[in-house]
């Protein structure tokens, strides 16, 4: 740094906060809770972590790799519960300094504004997305059904990264949606701890409950199901992977975000079209395309309104980000922060700066 005087000496360092909480989802539960505590700790802090009540057996055993590790005692606490209770602690606790949050939107909103009550306290969450897929007329279409029918349907579209709509040019749209339901209907349910099986259950009866509500609420509004629409919910929570067609755009199956393994399928003129319907959601995470115009491709990269995209990707039109390869991190209502997990500027979100200057006894006289 500068200095006004050969007397004066100025820094500027970056310090931790101090207690950061750290409130992981069921459906990634051991990366989206090593995550945010590697980084905070990395930063210096220390980290009190709530695993999702879903899924808290896995936070228990990242605890534990983090004692064997020899992390000192009170470096790395682990909680579990319910997030009325648990969580509400979390957040009003004023010994907490910063908060990592995954999960649904209206959570994350609600802990934003309760954690921030009597001052700004660092808050840094990832909120899902209502994920788009972009198939133009110049797009290899096996290529695009392929991509479309794994990030819908992987893990029961029960990523926050899912590809829940697609928007495809009307006049190649018979074709692609007649290509994406030959794939899906080589998708086999059941237990997913046999090899063969491809899709398993959602989490509990809540989401499957989302998932034969969307469908109801589809074939009422005039939407056609394409494949899937069945659920079975006697051994357990098993939905088919579904995919609609036939609703109007502007209809609320575009624009919520559901978190199971339901599709929407909707026809455009144009890719300023398909453009203005991506955008037109309050969520900005992931975001795909699939064109093999130059110009179109630029234009899609250039307008949407996503942290994460993806070109022309079979193997996920909407998901797959890669430890190392892409940073993860949402825009909008997906992400508070602007910096991406996985990224190059992610562990700064744990620190705060600090201006020092030091006066040394030199000091010349104040004229």
């Amino acid at each position: 740094m500068g200095s006004l005087s050969a007397a004066e000496k100025t820094r500027s360092i970056l310090r931790p906060y101090g207690v950061f909480g750290v409130i992981s989802p069921f459906n990634f539960p051991m990366a989206l809770a090593g995550g945010p505590a590697g980084g905070a700790m990395i930063a210096g802090n220390t980290v009190v972590l709530k695993p999702s009540s879903d899924a808290p057996l896995m936070g228990w055993k990242f605890g534990e790799a983090m004692r064997d590790a020899g992390l000192p005692p009170g470096v790395f606490n682990l909680v579990t519960g319910p997030g009325e209770t648990v969580g509400a602690e979390l957040q009003a606790n004023q010994g907490i300094d910063g908060m990592v949050f995954t999960g649904s939107y209206e959570v994350g909103m609600k802990i934003q504004r309760n954690f921030t009550t009597n001052y700004p306290r660092p808050i840094i969450t990832e909120m899902g997305g209502k994920n788009p897929a972009i198939v133009m007329r110049t797009a290899d279409l096996e290529k695009a059904a392929e991509g479309v029918m794994r990030s819908a349907f992987g893990f029961d579209g029960q990523k926050c990264s899912a590809n829940s709509r697609v928007y495809v040019d009307r006049t190649v749209a018979k074709d692609f949606v007649k290509k994406l339901v030959d794939r899906t209907r080589g998708i086999t349910v059941g237990d997913p701890s046999r090899r063969d099986t491809w899709m398993g259950p959602v989490i509990n009866q809540r989401s499957l409950d989302t998932f034969t509500d969307a469908v109801a609420e589809a074939k009422r509004d005039g939407g056609t199901v394409e494949i899937g629409g069945d659920a079975d919910g006697t051994r357990g929570f098993y939905p088919t992977p579904t995919v609609v067609t036939g609703l109007p755009l502007a209809h609320r199956l575009f624009h919520d975000e559901l978190f199971v393994p339901f599709l929407v399928v909707g026809e455009v003129d144009s890719l300023d079209q398909a453009l203005h319907e991506a955008n037109d959601t309050a969520y900005g995470l992931t975001a795909g395309i699939f064109s093999r115009d130059d110009a179109e491709v630029q234009r899609f990269l250039d307008t949407i309104q996503a942290g994460v995209v993806y070109v022309n990707r079979r193997a996920g039109a909407t998901t797959g980000a890669w430890p190392g390869i892409q940073s993860f991190g949402g825009w909008k209502g997906s992400g508070s922060s602007g910096k991406s997990g996985l990224g190059p500027y992610y562990v700064q979100q744990f620190l705060r700066e600090q201006s020092q200057t030091v006066i040394t006894d030199e000091e010349p006289p104040i004229l």
